[in-house]
């Protein structure tokens, strides 16, 4: 496969994997961490990551709109929940497991 339609395929899969996350909106980024160990914020820092390499003006904030499809601020407001004791437990133990490796 060449490289341009690698690249092409993983842009595909990478817009398919926004617009799920982005149409499944009741799925919190601590149960994303939990059971994957990233969430949209890290695709965020990524992707801000990936433009700052290749020297392209894509800030965390604009990357977080691409991500979530709206501003950050309203995403939150909309679908956010606040953690609840076990999602954060979870969350610690699997941070644990990561510092002891």
């Amino acid at each position: 496969m060449s490289d341009t339609h690698s690249t092409e395929l993983e842009a595909a899969a990478f817009r398919q994997l926004l617009a799920h996350l982005q149409k499944h909106a009741e799925v919190q980024n601590i149960e994303l961490m939990i059971l994957a160990d990233f969430c949209r914020n890290c695709l965020a820092k990524w992707y801000a990551a990936a433009a700052a390499e290749r020297g392209i003006a894509v800030d965390y904030e604009q990357a977080r709109e691409i991500v979530y499809g709206m501003p950050y601020a309203e995403w939150k407001e909309k679908y956010q929940l606040e953690a609840t004791p076990e999602q954060l437990a979870a969350y610690q133990a699997r941070q644990k497991l990561k510092d002891d490796k």
